[in-house]
């Protein structure tokens, strides 16, 4: 009864709205609330973060400190029984999980992740896990759009756009970028910018933004001062480094995507986490700058500081020389990865943007550190250095330049440096992609054929469902059918001229043509004396049921046929698509996608 006249409430609330306010207006008031939402989801995840470090950090000890031992496992604990036992879902891959439910076309993404995603990312950073909190943030935010346009009952094409004002508005919040939050939707969750959405994505990412200055400051998240100016001779050096984190990126990369499939293979759970645990707490005793996010090394090297990070480590005052600490840095840029790896596979919640400015940033001090010893390319500023390399690793491992150049100048305020940024951002995408089309978050969906992109014939393919073009109106016939038996049981019932035999499990072991038989059909003579196993032939190709779209085009293009049988992974016979269907609904997503471009 309560729910009855909830939703008569609700539905006075709709009708109230379409009769007072414009769609286009109400649409930027709901972007207004997203961003709202997403910016005071960020500050509470910032702050919780903060709060647990506040409380634990203090009590390790001066010196190698057992505490790295146990604090981070106990995190990635923490975590996994929160989410098995209390959300029940997969929560992992955020912005994976945003670009599935836009390539869907349907936006909806569980009410759960308007805040699962904040408590789990909460105690896995907070105790130390090597990953970082924006990409739940991000899955936090589109989530409160996904949900809240689901609320007032709007379509999917707005719906869409709430997904990334959503997005856009974590961003702005947690980082204080609306810029970059803009044109992390573009380029990642690959929204094409059209006066329909720009304005609503706009309007989340300024309000985000503003609503992170009044409630944490004004000042930038990183503090950095120029106090070196960039000379245009150093250019070289920064494509340089701009290839350096393009190979850097593709390590990391593939290496996380390799040790993920390895996770995935572990059936316990409870194994999972032992392997995660035990290399987790090894690698942050080892290398104390991998614990938590990293946030404090990145701000000790843009600040010209860097004896600091070995620190708590086993060589603490044991490293006193130049080549000492350029080989501290680089086996860090080597483990980070494993850390990351070890804390998601084994539990934990988090995500990739603070691993990559983490390790551009180290990636950049260590370029410049190691040249300016041998002197030849005159003193490069070192922490400029750092914060080039922070763009370039964030770039190739996002595929996303634009988005990492705009976001290190406003992360830091290093706007002086913008040419380098750019320079050393599409260097390293060139560097990567030139190996790997697909960024670390597209790359699953993309060996689905499940990846939307901003290539309209390609984003067509990838919204058009199996299930809805498989059809299934064809009398299927077994081998051992007479050729009387197909004339008089199927072929005079069938407005079709082809048949699929199947055997007694199910599975199609040929097709009938009606043009093959066209000879015979007609002579009565024959009837029991053929079978139709006889002359049944192989289909050109056979259609798996989970095959991608542009796949699927590829066999009709080779084949020339005009329909093909789709079978499931068994063989067992699903039903026929036919070239006609597929062009029918192309042409009406097509319409229902783009019309309003």
């Amino acid at each position: 009864m309560a729910d009855e006249n909830s939703n008569k409430k609700i539905h006075k609330l709709l009708v109230w709205l379409q009769k007072h306010i414009r769609e286009r207006t109400f649409i930027l008031l709901i972007s207004f609330m997203v961003g709202i939402g997403a910016a005071s989801a960020a500050i509470i995840l910032k702050n919780a973060i903060h709060f647990i470090h506040g409380i634990l950090i203090p009590h390790l000890r001066e010196g190698a400190n057992i505490g790295f031992l146990i604090l981070p496992p106990a995190g990635i604990l923490l975590t996994s029984l929160f989410v098995r036992y209390i959300v029940r879902d997969d929560i992992s891959h955020g912005v994976t999980k945003i670009l599935f439910a836009i390539s869907q076309r349907k936006s909806r993404i569980k009410p759960h992740n308007t805040w699962s995603s904040i408590i789990a990312s909460t105690l896995t950073i907070g105790f130390g896990g090597s990953v970082g909190a924006e990409a739940p943030i991000v899955l936090t935010g589109a989530a409160i759009g996904s949900n809240l346009g689901r609320f007032f009952r709007l379509e999917q094409k707005t719906l869409m756009i709430l997904v990334g004002c959503g997005a856009a508005g974590a961003i702005a919040g947690i980082f204080k970028a609306p810029i970059a939050g803009l044109i992390f939707v573009i380029e990642v969750l690959m929204l094409d910018l059209t006066m329909t959405s720009v304005l609503p994505l706009l309007i989340s990412s300024v309000t985000a933004a503003t609503m992170s200055y009044i409630f944490t400051g004004p000042e930038a998240m990183f503090r950095f001062s120029q106090t070196e100016i960039f000379q245009i001779g150093r250019i070289p050096y920064v494509l340089f480094l701009g290839v350096f984190c393009g190979f850097l990126s593709l390590y990391f990369t593939r290496m996380m995507i390799g040790f993920e499939n390895k996770f995935r293979k572990i059936n316990k759970q409870w194994k999972k986490f032992l392997t995660g645990a035990v290399a987790l707490s090894i690698l942050i005793f080892l290398f104390p700058p991998l614990y938590g996010e990293g946030y404090d090394t990145i701000e000790s090297l843009l600040d010209g500081r860097f004896s600091s990070l070995t620190d708590h480590s086993p060589l603490e005052g044991k490293i006193n020389n130049y080549w000492g600490t350029v080989i501290f840095m680089s086996l860090i840029l080597l483990t980070k990865v494993f850390a990351t790896s070890a804390t998601n596979g084994g539990g934990g919640c988090g995500g990739t943007f603070a691993p990559s400015l983490y390790l551009g940033c180290i990636a950049g001090f260590v370029f410049a550190h190691t040249l300016n010893y041998f002197g030849f390319s005159g003193v490069l500023s070192e922490k400029n250095f750092a914060l080039l390399g922070m763009a370039g690793v964030m770039s190739g491992i996002m595929h996303a330049p634009l988005t990492g150049v705009f976001l290190i100048a406003e992360l830091t305020g290093g706007y002086e440096l913008f040419l380098p940024l750019l320079i050393v951002s599409i260097s390293s995408y060139v560097t990567i992609i030139a190996f790997e089309p697909h960024s670390i978050y597209s790359m699953r969906l993309a060996k689905k054929g499940e990846l939307m992109t901003h290539h309209k014939d390609q984003a067509v393919l990838t919204l058009m469902k199996m299930n809805n073009l498989i059809e299934m109106d064809f009398i299927k016939v077994s081998p051992d059918m007479t050729l009387g038996d197909l004339v008089k049981k199927a072929l005079v019932f069938s407005a079709r001229n082809l048949f699929p035999v199947v055997d007694k499990n199910g599975v199609l072991v040929g097709i009938v043509q009606v043009d093959n038989i066209r000879n015979i059909m007609f002579r009565p003579e024959l009837y029991d004396r053929f079978k139709v196993s006889r002359f049944m032939i192989s289909p050109p190709a056979k259609i798996l049921q989970d095959m991608p779209m542009g796949k699927i085009m590829h066999l009709f293009d080779d084949t020339q046929a005009w329909n093909l049988p789709v079978v499931d992974r068994d063989g067992r016979y699903l039903g026929f698509v036919s070239k006609s269907k597929i062009f029918n609904s192309y042409r009406q997503v097509l319409c229902d996608t783009f019309s309003g471009d």
